[in-house]
């Protein structure tokens, strides 16, 4: 048996998906008895692998480090799932685009509310280029299955893995797959 490559992504959001996907508990232990996690923020992976079968996207697209990590995901991931509201929507990550830019938020961050010396940074490295609107997965990328829910609970998640484990489509339907929050 061939087993699948895993991996999670995380961008813009707050990592409550990834906290969720451990609620699966036990049924851990089964997953990983079928998968190789090849990237994710549970392990210490530095690069985004080619040929990865199934991919849990967490977050919205926020800055230019995640429209380039996106980017790169979509093009070695057969299967792209988008995990949670933040994906799927934009959600509490884009809660700042009614403010028109980015600078706003960088300005009420870094000057207005600084303690002393108020700095935007700018060298590289120290704070990602922020996109001027926060989107969800699916405005940069083709998206192939989307799993909605701030946190996707782990039955959620587990319903859309099982299928997949399987060489079929995931069918969320009903209010306890589909409803957002």
């Amino acid at each position: 048996m061939t087993r699948l490559k895993l991996a999670t992504v995380w961008l813009g959001g707050c990592s409550g998906c990834h906290m969720s996907f451990l609620d699966l508990d036990e049924w851990l232990i089964d997953l990983a008895a079928q998968v190789d996690l090849v990237y994710s923020p549970f392990a210490d992976i530095k690069e985004y692998p080619q040929g990865v079968d199934v991919v849990l996207v967490e977050g919205a697209v926020a800055n230019e480090d995640h429209l380039q990590m996106i980017h790169q995901v979509r093009e070695r991931s057969r299967i792209l799932v988008s995990f949670g509201d933040c994906a799927v929507t934009g959600n509490v990550t884009a809660l700042r685009n009614p403010l028109g830019s980015a600078e706003p938020v960088l300005q009420r961050c870094y000057i207005e509310t600084a303690d002393i010396h108020g700095k935007i940074p700018h060298e590289p490295g120290i704070v990602p280029t922020l996109l001027d609107r926060v989107v969800p997965v699916h405005r940069i990328v083709p998206v192939d299955i989307y799993m909605p829910g701030c946190p996707p609970s782990a039955t959620r998640i587990k319903a859309t893995l099982e299928p997949l484990l399987r060489g079929e489509k995931p069918q969320l339907e009903g209010r306890d797959m589909i409803k957002f929050g």
